[in-house]
């Protein structure tokens, strides 16, 4: 059994979480008593200000570890050297730690030693190598490289193989991204992506903001999951304050998270049978989808959800009628029957692009990514925020192809309309409209983790406050970033016209990414 005895050197933080400072040296041994013991690596971040001061010139890296039953929260502080900055490596230990470090490199030039891999990650090859974007000193970007190199991709070599390059402008309303084929007859040996296009410097954004006029930039960090990083965002400042908030409150959250999931779950459903001919599906599920989307407005005044979660409380104006949700959820049923039962349908999902369960669990997938390749990851139930207040039930498919990716949404969309009735027994049927008005006291020169699971899976916020109470470090831990590894070795095998099918059954974020 691994050795945990370090963390009773720790300083307990709130209800659930422990801080361990720790020297570089002890890094590489802590973090892997920590994964050995079942906890997982959930965002690891650098930064120039305070620990306890984000003010300050003391720079650290910071590294979150997650565990469930019970919910338990471990993270490692680092102190770090500002003249040269640089960690041991846990890439060996941990895929997401290794994706991490190369994020910290271009962002701060903190360098990962003995990384295998220490290439750029966020950086764009035109941006100068020597500057660090989020350091305090970093000034007004320089002018860009006008002829940088081109980005590296390992080029796949043998009788008939040849490369397709696509992007990194689409058609239509997707955003940017490269992705390079390396494909024999139709078979793909290799796909490579390459992102950061739409790189928005939103983190340091939010510098020096209040936590009331930081929520619209946490709501928008990827549009179509607005209740997930509000709730992420909200949780973290409520953790640094130490307030707990009453269950109808929770309950109404959760309500506003999973009426986010419904109107995402049924467009994919659409487009996923969209993607295999069967557009009359489609259209069906945009049907279904506007009357989601009506419901919202009904529900906050935002088709989005936009101003449901505030920081400690939530606002409805009125409580969703039940009986018109099951009726939709009748209606999806029904869909997904129609989809199910045509061959063509199930067959083009059938076995196509598995990601096995190892996998899934050794590159740190989330949500029905993770949850279509059996690995039982789930925020509502591993880090619960009110032990009153009703969760879904679990969803498992164990063959993580593109079918299971389909089934697996189709059934969290029962699932979450099953628990919204039981949720409406703790809302009042007037609304919610509740908040906490002034937080700015209680977290000076505190930090704070959220979590909640957005319709992709685990979004983690972690905020360090100034001693004035306005936004020190933000850090933003979307389940898109661990998941666009899995698309590639997914493809592997697969052939290149199911690419779209595919890409759309993972539907990953580009902005939740390119943060």
């Amino acid at each position: 059994m691994a050795d945990l005895g370090f963390l009773a050197q720790g300083e307990a933080i709130g209800r659930t979480r422990i801080t361990v400072q720790t020297d570089s040296k002890e890094l590489p041994t802590r973090a892997a008593a920590l994964l050995e013991s079942g906890y997982r690596l959930a965002l690891a971040h650098a930064s120039d200000r305070g620990l306890h001061d984000p003010r300050g010139e003391a720079m650290h890296a910071v590294y979150l570890f997650l565990k469930a039953g019970p919910d338990s929260r471990v993270e490692l502080a680092v102190p770090l050297d500002p003249a040269a900055p640089a960690v041991p490596s846990l890439a060996a230990l941990s895929f997401p730690a290794s994706r991490f470090e190369r994020e910290m490199r271009d962002q701060y030039g903190v360098q990962p030693l003995g990384h295998p891999l220490p290439r750029p990650l966020v950086r764009h090859p035109a941006w100068p190598e020597s500057w660090h974007p989020m350091r305090a000193d970093a000034g007004p970007r320089p002018p860009l490289d006008p002829d940088p190199a081109p980005f590296p991709f390992l080029a796949v070599e043998g009788p008939g193989v040849y490369e397709i390059p696509v992007g990194p402008v689409h058609a239509g309303l997707i955003e940017p991204g490269h992705f390079r084929f390396s494909v024999v007859g139709e078979t793909i040996l290799k796909l490579k992506a390459r992102l950061w296009y739409v790189h928005k410097g939103i983190e340091k954004l939010f510098e020096h903001r209040t936590a009331a006029a930081g929520l619209p930039l946490a709501e928008r960090v990827s549009g179509d999951t607005s209740v997930g990083h509000a709730l992420a965002y909200c949780r973290a400042v409520e953790d640094a304050a130490d307030v707990t908030l009453a269950a109808p409150i929770e309950a109404a959250r959760t309500y506003l998270l999973e009426l986010e999931r419904l109107y995402n779950h049924v467009t994919d459903l659409g487009a996923l049978c969209n993607d295999v001919g069967h557009g009359i599906l489609n259209a069906h599920a945009g049907r279904i989808r506007e009357q989601l989307l009506r419901i919202n407005a009904d529900t906050t005044g935002h088709r989005l959800l936009r101003g449901g979660i505030v920081p400690g409380g939530a606002r409805l104006r009125s409580r969703p009628d039940q009986t018109r949700l099951r009726a939709i959820a009748a209606d999806v049923a029904q869909l997904v029957d129609l989809a199910l039962g045509h061959t063509v349908v199930r067959d083009r999902f059938t076995a196509t692009a598995p990601l096995s369960l190892q996998q899934a669990r050794e590159l740190g997938t989330l949500g029905y990514v993770a949850r279509a390749s059996g690995l039982d990851t789930d925020a509502r139930h591993e880090h619960p925020a009110h032990p009153d207040v009703p969760r879904p039930a679990r969803v498992l498919e164990p063959d993580g192809d593109v079918l299971a990716r389909f089934q697996t949404r189709a059934k969290e969309f029962q699932a979450s309309v099953d628990c919204m009735g039981l949720l409406c027994d703790l809302i009042p049927a007037s609304g919610l409209n509740e908040s906490l008005d002034d937080l700015a006291t209680q977290v000076r020169g505190r930090s704070g983790v959220g979590i909640a699971e957005g319709w992709r899976g685990t979004i983690v916020h972690r905020i360090a406050f100034a001693p004035d109470g306005t936004l020190g470090r933000v850090k933003i831990a979307d389940p898109s970033f661990f998941n666009w590894p899995a698309l590639p070795v997914a493809l592997s095998g697969a052939i290149v016209p199911d690419f779209p099918l595919v890409n759309k059954s993972f539907n990953l974020s580009y902005a939740g990414n390119d943060l």
